[in-house]
């Protein structure tokens, strides 16, 4: 049961999701400079582990069913975190709305204050202050090195994943969200 429900999503992610016309081969297509690294893949389920906004309430990855969540995992000791941040800023400037959104969240020990003087130093306003202080959501989606950024679609089910830094605010990630986002 479980290969035949990855069998249609991935099918509906191949005709396209919300109507757009996008598949796995037009976006594999768009992908140039540091976004060749971002590797596609049928969808697959990710973790509702719990994960903390600064007032320490519970939110979990299924919130953002509905629409495509560019999900970043950084640290505020990562270099390669803070040069890529601006980009996935811009990203959500141009995107972010009903159907995209990125979701910043700070994993392993990071402290508020840490994570407030790192937005504050690289200008960050638009993105959301999220903290898996633990690594246990981290952990649990093969986390392993930082910055990881997954893709995950409307059914709230990973499609891509990008290892390392990436130019987020780069023509090529702005064509790929554009694709799967049919431009709105």
């Amino acid at each position: 049961m479980r290969w035949f429900r990855s069998a249609v999503l991935y099918t509906a992610l191949v005709v396209g999701a919300n109507g757009a016309a996008a598949d796995v081969a037009s976006l594999e297509a768009l992908r140039e400079g540091t976004l060749k690294k971002l590797v596609f893949s049928e969808p697959r389920e990710v973790s509702q582990i719990a994960f903390l906004d600064p007032e320490g309430n519970e939110h979990r990855l299924g919130e953002y069913k509905g629409k495509y969540a560019l999900v970043n995992f950084w640290a505020t000791w990562c270099a390669p975190c803070r040069k890529e941040m601006p980009g996935l800023e811009a990203l959500q400037r141009e995107f972010g709305g009903d159907t995209f959104e990125v979701v910043t969240i700070a994993t392993t020990r990071n402290t508020l204050p840490a994570i407030t003087r790192f937005f504050d130093e690289i200008g960050v306003t638009e993105l959301p202050i999220l903290i898996d202080d633990k690594s246990v959501l981290g952990r649990e989606m093969g986390v392993f090195g930082l910055p990881t950024t997954i893709l995950l679609d409307p059914d709230g089910n990973e499609i891509a994943r990008l290892r390392g830094d990436a130019d987020w605010g780069g023509e090529s990630a702005r064509a790929i969200i554009a694709e799967l986002t049919d431009g709105d």
